[in-house]
């Protein structure tokens, strides 16, 4: 299997041992799921199903992001417990994974279930001379970290812009540089609050996911994932604590999947432009859903627009219609052991649904069950 892998900038082998680890970052579930997160936890599902039909075994834990800027802020704004909003958001996404098919995750931990460990983790980053205290918070040290920079290969200025659009506050006084992240953070009088060495307060975004994996995989992961929009700046500093507490390298593997669109602008909760998947849900087949997305490639943005769900729907009864068999099989594991092109083994299960072949087996490889009952 080959791979693009994110920090290499290139497609290189993937060649892991028996036990596949992976870490994905999962949702903050403070709104209901869009087809752009659908896209990115089903790129990872699919890669999954490719690695098991190889003979690995796979844990991949996907975590929760209960507790941050962004959570705490819609759960004010509804005048409601943020766990409360958490908790309903969750369920509504694990209801929608599981209407596309999703593999279930080896492990599902939340922020607020670590925050023991998160306290742990900060500690070892202070005592490994990469974190400082200033303001009643702990900032991580980029000056500390001589790779800081190089999994995004961005400049410092592009990294700054990035900073300032993505909740990192470069102008934050307590910094000794505008690049430095925070570790943990004073509370303001309406969010939770939990005790530290370093003062009361709460942790920052990134130490979430570092001490996740860690703690629930190892010290060095095989693979690890999300959207792109989360190279720079959560996945760069979360490498960059990680091994400043392991001195090992943290992930062998980085792979981000593309940004889905509509009407030209990213997908995204704040500019508003979604699509919900629990909204499809009610006009459509989940199997339909999940070939509008596999139908394009991981690594490649592209355009929603409401032409994808006929064209799906039309696809998936072609395939049904085709019957049981194992037609196509070996051009699909061909294709997505080419760099998970998933475009391509449609193409394939296409080709051999014209030539006359049942698809259920290369089907399932995607995730899709042609099984009408």
């Amino acid at each position: 299997m080959k791979l693009f892998d994110t920090a290499a900038g290139e497609v290189v082998p993937f060649m892991p041992g028996h036990v596949v680890t992976m870490y994905t970052c999962g949702i903050t579930p403070y709104d209901a799921t869009h087809i752009g997160h659908a896209a990115t936890y089903i790129t990872y599902d699919v890669l999954q199903r490719r690695l098991r039909d190889l003979g690995h075994e796979t844990r991949c834990v996907r975590n929760i992001t209960d507790v941050d800027d962004d959570i705490l802020a819609k759960a004010r704004q509804l005048g409601v417990h943020y766990l409360d909003l958490a908790a309903a958001e969750t369920a509504r996404f694990d209801s929608d994974m599981k209407s596309l098919g999703l593999l279930p995750c080896w492990s599902e931990p939340r922020a607020t279930s670590a925050i023991t460990d998160i306290r742990g983790f900060i500690g070892m980053v202070l005592d490994s001379g990469h974190a400082y205290e200033s303001g009643g918070g702990v900032y991580f040290e980029v000056a500390s970290y001589d790779k800081f920079g190089q999994l995004s290969g961005l400049s410092r200025a592009e990294m700054l812009k990035l900073s300032a659009e993505r909740g990192g506050d470069p102008d934050d006084p307590n910094k000794r540089d505008p690049l430095d992240f925070v570790l943990w953070q004073p509370s303001l009088p309406d969010e939770p609050v939990w005790g530290s060495l370093w003062g009361p307060g709460r942790p920052g975004w990134h130490i979430e996911c570092s001490a996740l994996a860690m703690r629930d995989l190892a010290p060095t992961i095989d693979l690890h994932g999300g959207g792109s929009d989360l190279i720079f700046p959560h996945h760069e500093c979360e490498r960059a604590q990680s091994e400043a507490v392991s001195g090992q390298t943290f992930v062998r593997h980085w792979m981000h999947q593309a940004m889905v669109c509509l009407g030209g602008e990213k997908m995204s909760k704040s500019l508003g432009n979604l699509v919900f998947v629990s909204d499809l849900l009610k006009d459509w087949d989940p199997q339909a859903i999940r070939l509008a997305v596999v139908a394009h490639h991981y690594r490649h943005s592209w355009e929603w627009h409401d032409e994808l769900m006929d064209e799906a729907t039309e696809r998936l009864q072609r395939w049904q219609a085709a019957g049981a068999g194992s037609g196509g099989l070996e051009d699909v594991q061909a294709a997505l052991d080419d760099d998970l092109h998933s475009d391509w083994a449609i193409e394939a299960i296409d080709k051999a649904v014209g030539l006359g072949q049942g698809v259920s087996e290369a089907a399932q490889l995607l995730g899709v069950n042609l099984d009408n009952s």
